[in-house]
């Protein structure tokens, strides 16, 4: 459904306090997050760890989608990352476009006959409309949001789907800067924001929030600490990071297993308007 917004400034202060907390969120030092891209090879050096721990993680976006797809609709992935939603959703569609601007995400992404794969950002990717458009976390560091959503609704023509979380990152970075530097999370779009951002852009969603549990699994702790450093942001001590992540972590077989907990998400949806 939409809805009629009174009143520019309303919406110019939600888009600018979104652009205040990712521009925050970068001054801080950190390396990379979902979305932001500000050096090239973030994701490519994440990818591997990155599409192991997704793969085993059930969010439930699937089931909440799962009432507007069949066999005969298409679909784009706008982030798709390692292909952990695009690649089950191609077995249900006829066609699924996974846009993804990571070339080490990309390589992840198990092959599928109805499925295209766009080496692109989503702000420069030029793709057909879609029935149902999905974005999932991936606004986190996208400075203007405003653009991107909109390019969504306008790629869609049944169904946008928007999941974000609402907490903090579920990830060991975030329990070492607390024991490190008993500070708090670096901050981050929240799926309370985007809410609000999108009904002064005259979008009134339906919304839908998922709980789920966190597991980050990592081949050795070479590669939890290489993937911890590259969250963590500035204050980064190897040594110390290294001994909490060993008092963090269990082992199972020869991975290093890091319970981050349960995660809160919302998933935000809507017809576009016509």
């Amino acid at each position: 459904m939409q809805v009629g917004i009174t009143g520019a400034k309303a919406a110019a202060d939600w888009a600018e306090r979104w652009r205040e907390i990712v521009t925050r969120r970068a001054a801080a030092g950190e390396g990379g997050h979902p979305g932001e891209h500000r050096r090239s090879d973030y994701w490519d050096r994440r990818a591997p760890s990155y599409a192991r721990i997704t793969r085993q993680r059930h969010d439930e976006f699937l089931r909440v989608v799962r009432p507007y797809i069949s066999p005969r609709k298409t679909l784009i992935d706008a982030g798709a990352g390692a292909g952990r939603h695009a690649v089950p959703l191609a077995e249900l569609m006829e066609w699924v476009t996974a846009v993804e601007p990571s070339e080490g995400m990309r390589a992840q992404i198990p092959h599928r006959d109805n499925m295209t794969v766009v080496a692109s950002t989503w702000q420069d990717a030029e793709v057909a409309p879609a029935d149902i458009v999905i974005c999932c976390h991936v606004l986190y560091g996208i400075e203007a949001p405003i653009p991107f959503i909109a390019k969504l609704q306008a790629s869609a023509r049944e169904r946008v789907f928007i999941m974000l979380r609402q907490g903090p990152v579920p990830h060991p970075a975030t329990e070492l800067r607390r024991r490190m530097l008993g500070t708090p999370d670096l901050p981050v779009p929240q799926f309370s924001d985007l809410f609000m951002l999108l009904i002064q852009m005259g979008i009134a969603p339906e919304v839908t929030f998922v709980r789920y549990p966190v597991v980050n699994r990592y081949a050795d702790m070479d590669e939890a600490l290489a993937d911890s450093q590259m969250l963590f942001g500035a204050g980064w001590d190897e040594a110390r990071a290294r001994n909490l992540l060993d008092e963090m972590s269990t082992r199972d077989g020869d991975q290093i297993v890091i319970d981050s907990g349960i995660a809160l998400s919302g998933i935000a949806h809507w017809k576009p308007a016509t």
